[in-house]
This record gives structure tokens, C-alpha cells and sequence, in this order.
């Protein structure tokens, strides 16, 4: 099979999931009369560009409110990038926290599904959802709480004490703004949850675009003492990037 063969193996297959929804190796590989070996090689290919997530037996089009952030735009290159990057730092058989509300960190779903045996504790329903997809079946939790329409996610005192009966390796959480001085700020006036989510996990993992610098956001989420890794993009500054690990913090530049 040619190399050009296959995009255009691979465009028919978008073509089909943008008709139905979901496909199945086993009809896919009939149809274009290959190997269910190449077709999962096709669809491990889309899901890597962030076109479709893979699930047992096959791949469904990924959620539209996960591939766009609030002003309708796609998921950035340097998004895509960032998700890359911090999906290195998840071992096989982690137990990870995915915080609500950011594109960010749903850009890294595609990212897990070639990690084994994840345990995956989130408050919000659509990254839940977009969990059960997977073809590798992570075990979900989730911190059940007050739905909060603003966040995308439960919130409050229920959730804050399921949360406190587990303990997990890894915390990953966007941000709506970088403080140097401070840490990670938020619009959102509540943030006890996530503060929790750090609590119980042994390293905080911040995703945020290199452009979240300088922002003039109130609201302190996590103070730089809290978070172990910041993975952004190289757009950032050199001398913001040193003042950043000067606070004790490891950054990860991905290049877009």
C-alpha cells in the first residue's frame, strides 16, 4: 500500500465516522479489502492528530466538546503538543486525576489510550464519557458533588470527601492564567475542588499555553509550592521559564 493509498484510505475513513458516528475495524478492514492489523494502525494514526477516539473493537468521532474550547475554536496545534508531552510523564497502571473546564487537559484523552491499566477519577461528565471510549477501558471514577454549569463539572463538599478516600499519582489541570510570582489563576470562583485534587495526588501536573503568562486573573488556584511539572508550550520566555523552575517547578517545553 503506497503512502498515498493510505490518506485516502484514512480521509474515507473520517468520511464514514462523520456519516455514522462510529466504526468497526472488523467492517473496515472488509471494505477496503486490508488487514484489521493496518486498519488499527489508520485509526491509532487519526486518533494521534486528534480526529477520533479508538474503543474496542473500532473508533467513534471525538466529542465536539472536546475538541473545541469556549470561543468554538479546535484544539490548537500547541494544545495537541502540550498533551503529547504530558501523556510521557503517565506510566501504565497510574491512578491520574482529570480536572473539568479545560481544553487542554481533554486533549490529552487520545493520549491515554495506548497506557494500560489507568485509573481515571474525574468531575466531569463529558471527559467521563469520552473515557468510556477508549479501546484500552480504563477504570473511571467519578467524584459525584453538585453539578456546576460553569466548570462543566461537580463540585463541593460530597465531592471533596470522595475525593479524600483515594490517594492517585497524578494530577493534570489547565489554567486559565500563570502567575509568575503566584502560581495558576483561575476565573472560576470556585477552586476548593481542584485544590483537593492536588491534596490527593503525589505530583501536579499543570497544562497551560505559554500565552497564559501575564494574565491579570484574582483568583489564586494552586500556588507554584503545589504544582511539580508546568507543561506548556516554547513559546514561553526564557526568563519566564526560569523563574518558573526557580519556584522549585519542573518545565516541559512542547514544540508545536
Amino acid at each position: 500500500m503506497t503512502k498515498r493509498n493510505t490518506q485516502q484510505r484514512r480521509r474515507a475513513i473520517i468520511d464514514l465516522l462523520n456519516e455514522s458516528g462510529e466504526v468497526s475495524v472488523e467492517t473496515l478492514a472488509e471494505q477496503f479489502a486490508t488487514s484489521e492489523v493496518t486498519i488499527r494502525k489508520d485509526l491509532a494514526a487519526l486518533e494521534s492528530n486528534g480526529l477520533l477516539l479508538r474503543r474496542y473493537g473500532g473508533a467513534v468521532l471525538m466529542p465536539q466538546e472536546l475538541i473545541n474550547d469556549p470561543s468554538g475554536e479546535k484544539v490548537s496545534l500547541r494544545k495537541q503538543a502540550i498533551a503529547k508531552a504530558a501523556a510521557q510523564l503517565i506510566r501504565d497502571h497510574n491512578r491520574i486525576i482529570l480536572d473539568s473546564g479545560s481544553s487542554t487537559t481533554a486533549a490529552l484523552l487520545p493520549e491515554l489510550s495506548g497506557k494500560q491499566g489507568l485509573v481515571v477519577m474525574t468531575n466531569s461528565l463529558s471527559i467521563a464519557n469520552a473515557l468510556r471510549e477508549l479501546e484500552n477501558e480504563p477504570t473511571i471514577l467519578m467524584t459525584g458533588g453538585t453539578w456546576d454549569p460553569k466548570s462543566e463539572g461537580f463540585q463541593g463538599q460530597l465531592a471533596e470527601q470522595i475525593l479524600r478516600s483515594y490517594n492517585f499519582d497524578q494530577f493534570f489541570i489547565g489554567a486559565d492564567g500563570l502567575d509568575l510570582e503566584r502560581g495558576t489563576t483561575t476565573f472560576n470562583e470556585l477552586y476548593s475542588l481542584s485544590r483537593v485534587m492536588a491534596e490527593v495526588a503525589r505530583e501536579v501536573i499543570v497544562m497551560a499555553e505559554s500565552d497564559k503568562l501575564g494574565r491579570k486573573i484574582h483568583n489564586l488556584e494552586l500556588p507554584w509550592s503545589a504544582i511539580k511539572v508546568l507543561v506548556t508550550d516554547d513559546g514561553i520566555a526564557e526568563q519566564d521559564k526560569k523563574k518558573i523552575e526557580q519556584q522549585g517547578v519542573q518545565v516541559i517545553c512542547a514544540s508545536a
